[in-house]
């Protein structure tokens, strides 16, 4: 007769896994929006915050993956 149960049997780290590649998601998913809407802002915003438009572009241009 087997001594395991079915909570022992259970990978443990498969929500770990999932739980890092849904922050992953997320951290994507937010980098491309910011870059977005870094890319919509007017000259004068750009000007408050200390930023050129050459400092936009290269930001914009990143891959979403890319911090």
């Amino acid at each position: 007769m087997s001594t395991l149960t079915h909570e022992s049997m259970i990978n443990h780290h498969q929500s770990g896994i999932f739980a890092r590649s849904l922050e992953t998601f997320r951290t994507w998913r937010k980098r491309q929006l910011d870059r977005r809407a870094l890319a919509q802002l007017s000259a004068r915003d750009l000007h408050d915050v200390g930023l050129s438009w050459s400092d936009i572009a290269y930001e914009a241009e990143k891959p979403f993956w890319r911090a």
